[in-house]
């Protein structure tokens, strides 16, 4: 599958999936994505050049190996943020990353998570377990599209996260003594994040 366009969409931090997840099986969401495994790496230039512009490349191996652009994000009203996106399946992972590293990019952050996705009225609803906390991505087409969908799962509007999952991670990595280019299961294995070292506050209240 290959996506051009825009990727409209808001994130935030929560206490628990399980209950989002009971709110979308009584709201009769369909579940499109059960419960995977996926496997990131961010590429970037030995200078840094995407980073510095706001951009991502990004490798990923869910259910299928996925190049993904994204350009600047765009904050829209009511705070929900917007980019470019290109995604398109590859047919072999290993081979991918050997094409991107021929070119000079190199991985510099490496990041996992669990991931089932499902879809209501037309949004695509994320629950994302990471390394650090759990996390709800609602996408749709406009900001008051999200927040009607928020506002059925009962998530405080207020607490959305404009953060990247990896910028959430810089913002612990020194307290913890980590490094930012590993955001993996194992390397956080024995540390327990709160919301406070983040910087956010749950949205399920």
């Amino acid at each position: 599958m290959t996506t051009h366009g825009q990727e409209t969409e808001a994130k935030f931090y929560v206490r628990g999936l399980k209950k989002i997840e009971l709110r979308l099986l009584e709201l009769k969401a369909q579940l499109i994505q059960p419960r995977t495994h996926e496997i990131n790496f961010r590429f970037d230039s030995a200078q840094n050049e995407l980073r510095k512009n706001s951009k991502v490349l990004r490798l990923r191996q869910d259910t299928k190996a996925r190049f993904t652009f994204k350009g600047p994000s765009e904050e829209m009203e009511g705070g929900v943020l917007t980019r470019k996106e290109i995604e398109f399946v590859v047919g072999d992972f290993e081979s991918a990353k050997q094409f991107l590293e021929a070119l000079g990019f190199e991985p510099v952050v490496f990041y996992e998570k669990f991931r089932a996705t499902f879809e209501l009225s037309g949004a695509h609803i994320m629950l994302d377990e990471l390394p650090y906390g759990e996390f709800v991505e609602i996408e749709e087409e406009d900001a008051e599209s999200i927040q009607k969908t928020a506002d059925l799962l009962g998530l405080d509007w207020n607490q959305m996260v404009k953060a990247g999952y990896h910028s959430l991670f810089e913002r612990v990595t020194k307290k913890y003594n980590l490094e930012s280019g590993n955001l993996s299961f194992k390397a956080l294995e024995s540390i327990h994040i709160t919301a406070e070292d983040l910087k956010i506050n749950p949205a399920d209240q």
